[in-house]
């Protein structure tokens, strides 16, 4: 997420606080459910067509606050094989005479 959407702890009202709370643990249930490909899923068809629901939910909630708020919410899903922005650059500290 970018660095405007987030926001310290205090400052999150009580619905984000839920909203994160359950995407964290959906996604945790999702992830460790999800077995190897070739294998049969073992949650069934609809619990998963109502976990995507949910988490359809969650999102336009998350929107509405942000938009009730004023903000803007740019964040977008970065994938692991996606190319980085950005570069780490090694600085090597110069030793003192």
């Amino acid at each position: 997420m970018s660095k405007n959407y987030i926001m310290n702890n205090n400052e999150l009202s009580k619905d984000q606080k839920i909203l994160i709370a359950l995407r964290k643990t959906l996604s945790g249930v999702v992830r460790e459910t999800t077995p190897p490909p070739g294998m049969r899923h073992p949650l069934t068809e609809q619990t998963i067509e109502d976990i995507k629901h949910c988490f359809s939910l969650i999102a336009a909630r998350e929107k509405e606050l942000t938009e009730e708020k004023g903000q803007t919410n740019t964040a977008r899903p970065r994938y692991t094989d996606e190319p980085k922005s950005s570069h780490v650059v090694p600085f090597t500290r110069p030793e003192k005479k």
